[in-house]
């Protein structure tokens, strides 16, 4: 099921991220295309306050952000999102804690996920990717024997 996230809405419930930092829009964007990529999701997120010369759209693989001008909201770009769906809107699932943009959503029989639940799974997913390695420059460090171990196995499968 696909998504459109309330993006500011949605940093307010993140730990790691902050409203307050300069980067927090693109470190949200890094953090769903990761979930999207992972799991096979189609998101769209919206953002408030463009700066100049941020283009309105920007799609990230099966991410797609929005970034509206002075004058119009994100709530209202959600708004006229879920609109243009019509019917299509009950397929999508929309992520806000705002009760404004909670009964928008409502009223197109959209499904409604609380930045906060969103904010959890997301923790969640990235917690059950990652895996612990004794990191060394970033990679994994193998003992003598491991190696030795690994080379035989490769050396040896072309010979039957």
């Amino acid at each position: 099921m696909p998504y459109i996230i309330d993006g500011h809405n949605l940093i307010g419930q993140m730990p790691d991220i902050s409203l307050a930092e300069l980067d927090d829009e693109q470190r949200l964007i890094e953090l769903l295309q990761d979930f999207c990529n992972r799991h096979g999701r189609i998101a769209e997120v919206y953002f408030d306050n463009a700066p100049p010369g941020v283009p309105r759209a920007r799609t990230y693989g099966r991410l797609t952000a929005y970034f509206t001008r002075s004058g119009k909201s994100a709530d209202q770009a959600i708004f006229e999102r879920l609109h243009r769906l019509g019917k299509e809107a009950r397929n999508w699932t929309v992520v806000s804690s705002d009760r404004q943009v909670q009964a928008m959503a409502k009223a197109v029989r959209a499904k409604i996920l609380s930045s906060n639940e969103f904010a959890r799974q997301l923790k969640r997913s990235n917690m059950a990717t990652e895996t612990t390695y004794p990191e060394k420059g970033g990679l994994a460090e193998l003992d003598s024997d491991e190696v030795e171990r690994w080379l035989g196995l490769f050396k040896n499968k072309g010979k039957k």
